[in-house]
């Protein structure tokens, strides 16, 4: 038992020393800033995958403290980010769960926390950054569109008026944006991790093949209720209902144009056709996407992967 417990100390003593430097480097390295991000939770989900809970979180909470000693508050931000991202990856990990469940975790627990560091900034920093992003875009975008009437001596053909109407729809769907973000960070560390951990001993699940994704049933019906209160109801622009609706409609598209993308690679798998035809299709969808919506509506809605399989096989 004492040796269990100086082992168990030992190796987390090493994983917060590691998660310092790699935190250190995610701060003051430029370009090595990126990599080390993406490594930064290694050293956390080892230790979790292979420790109790309660011993994950503490050395979690003390490498969120000790970078703070050399960061100061511009530390913290990344430590609780990646720390959390650490814990509940090796949670995981140490539970068995699927890959599924690990990316929605991961996706989950960073909107959570930078949802929090968010409304820290607003409440105790009085510092609201995705506003000040906005408006450094905005800014940025006029200068650039009033040197480029200087240089060619013509008027652009984008207006005040578009470009206010731009900007104002790209912080309608702020939301919509930060949570595919989320997702997509989150799905790009595990992916770059897992491998790692599995060298380290861990083991780790795998994702089904793409062309046999099936989303719960309950997308459909989300997507029904938000296409029924746009036609019915017609939210007015500005509005907190429109909001709502065009975030929830903008997820909802992708997760559906993926759904069909995966039922054509299933189609094309099933007879057997080259490979580059799925490329092509994949690259088709970002124009045709509300085509492929359409497909993954009925993928979802009716078994007709069955119908296919019956046919191939006849």
């Amino acid at each position: 038992m004492p040796n269990n417990q100086t082992k168990r100390i030992a190796h987390g003593a090493m994983m917060i020393a590691l998660f310092t430097i790699l935190i250190a480097i995610a701060i003051y390295v430029p370009v090595l800033n990126l990599i080390a991000m993406l490594f930064a939770p290694l050293p956390l989900a080892w230790y979790s995958a292979k420790y109790d809970r309660s011993s994950s979180v503490l050395v979690a909470v003390l490498g969120c403290i000790i970078p703070f000693f050399f960061g100061g508050l511009l530390a913290l931000p990344f430590s609780l980010i990646f720390a959390a991202i650490g814990v509940v990856m090796g949670d995981a990990l140490r539970l068995k769960r699927s890959k599924v469940f690990l990316l929605m975790s991961t996706g989950v627990t960073i909107l959570i926390t930078f949802a929090i560091e968010y409304l820290i900034s607003i409440k105790l920093l009085e510092t609201d950054f995705i506003k000040e992003f906005m408006e450094f875009m905005r800014e940025n975008y006029s200068q650039a569109m009033t040197l480029s009437e200087s240089l060619n001596g013509q008027q652009s053909a984008i207006t005040a008026d578009m470009m206010n109407v731009m900007f104002e729809t790209m912080e309608t769907v702020i939301p919509a944006s930060i949570t595919l973000g989320v997702f997509l960070f989150a799905f790009i560390i595990i992916t770059i991790n897992l491998p790692l951990l599995k060298r380290f001993g861990v083991n780790v699940p795998k994702f089904n093949a793409f062309k046999d994704m099936r989303l719960p049933r309950a997308v459909l019906w989300y997507y029904l209720i938000v296409l029924s209160i746009n036609l019915f109801l017609s939210p007015e622009p500005g509005t907190a209902l429109f909001v709502i609706c065009l975030n929830f409609s903008i997820v909802l598209w992708i997760l559906l144009t993926l759904q069909g993308i995966s039922f054509v690679h299933f189609c094309l798998d099933a007879y057997g056709s080259p490979s580059f035809l799925k490329v092509l299709i994949t690259i088709m969808a970002i124009p045709l996407y509300s085509y492929f919506v359409l497909i993954g509506i009925v993928d979802l809605g009716f078994d007709i992967r069955s119908f296919v399989k019956g046919k191939i096989q006849k």
